[in-house]
């Protein structure tokens, strides 16, 4: 079987290309660098003659997912599209761009939703895909190959990346941190630390085993959703096991650079977490986090949904209870619903 290029670093793609081929130290750099812009190998282009690229191809694959639906939706910041891509056994997964307005003197920008695997084993109430259950992680080399779909086939601006898509990233850790490594390398994407975000439910230990990876500018959420045990087992299961006091240990060892922020995902569903007790809870769990920002996330139903989704006033209330007791607050504007593209409704 040969090796997919998606998934390796360049200085292990480097080291393969050394020993299977003769000549491949001379040119790998090129053919990787060019695989990761075009979605193709082809190192024709790169100076190799008919059969020492008939070679390269015995070797060596770029396996690109398969497009199989495109949805969009206009909305104020700009168009989220949704992309249902196909694995090379058939396994369906989503991944979503996500137009986000500029900051502080930044350009609007898009961020590409990823996802870790097909399906989800987490079963958290408010989710589409953990209603599906864990159908399989995803490779590396598909991880990366979203992104290089994305960017390359799609013609999508890619500028930060999110994995907040189907699956629990923390749940395929040895292939999440292989898929970091590829995106981060310097003769591929490059993508800075800083322009990652791993977006987690929490399970026990995968927060200290990505802290250990070193990658000290990389972004970091949590799903938090209730700061009460009792919701929150309630709401995810993943709490039953691995409880609100441990969850903050493990969040406390995260290395804090100095402008650090913890994102901390709230979805807001009526008559479940959206009290003034609940909001108590929330902030004074924050408050124990050091520094962190609440995303307050509309709740938006599927296809078997919970309730229905908060009213605006109900999210402007929801908002002052937290504000009133120190917690900085961001509400996401409601992106994507209308084509299942929104958090918590992939996989449907």
């Amino acid at each position: 079987m040969p090796l997919d290029i998606f998934g390796l670093s360049s200085n292990a793609f480097g080291k393969a290309a050394s020993s299977l081929l003769a000549g491949g130290a001379g040119i790998f750099g090129r053919v990787y660098a060019a695989a990761f812009a075009t979605g193709r190998l082809e190192p024709e282009l790169q100076g190799a003659s008919p059969s020492s690229a008939r070679s390269w191809r015995q070797r060596f694959r770029a396996g690109l997912l398969e497009r199989r639906r495109l949805v969009e939706e206009e909305g104020e910041f700009g168009v989220t599209r949704k992309a249902v891509l196909s694995t090379a056994d058939g396994r369906e997964i989503e991944c979503v761009s996500i137009p986000m307005p500029g900051h502080d003197g930044d350009s609007p920008h898009h961020t590409l939703c990823l996802s870790s695997q097909a399906g989800c084993r987490m079963g958290c109430a408010f989710c589409e895909t953990g209603r599906k259950g864990l159908v399989r992680n995803l490779t590396a080399a598909e991880i990366v190959a979203e992104v290089v779909t994305a960017r390359a086939i799609l013609g999508w601006d890619c500028r930060n990346l999110v994995f907040m898509g189907m699956g629990e990233p923390l749940d395929n850790f040895p292939e999440l941190a292989q898929a970091l490594s590829v995106l981060m390398d310097r003769r591929g994407f490059a993508y800075a630390a800083g322009r990652i975000t791993v977006c987690t439910s929490g399970p026990a230990g995968g927060l200290t085993r990505l802290a250990a990876l070193g990658l000290g500018r990389l972004n970091v959420s949590i799903s938090l959703n209730a700061g009460d045990d009792a919701v929150r087992s309630r709401l995810m299961p993943v709490n039953r096991g691995h409880g609100l006091s441990a969850l903050a240990d493990e969040l406390r060892s995260i290395p804090r650079r100095k402008n650090f922020v913890l994102g901390v995902n709230y979805c807001l569903i009526p008559a479940l977490n959206d009290s003034p007790y609940d909001a108590q809870c929330a902030a004074a769990y924050c408050k124990g986090l050091g520094r962190t920002l609440l995303n307050l996330i509309p709740y938006n139903p599927g296809t078997q949904p919970l309730g229905r989704a908060p009213t605006p006033d109900e999210v402007v209330r929801f908002t002052g209870w937290l504000e009133q007791s120190g917690v900085q607050v961001r509400c996401r504007a409601a992106k994507g619903a209308s084509i299942m593209a929104g958090c918590g409704q992939l996989g449907s």
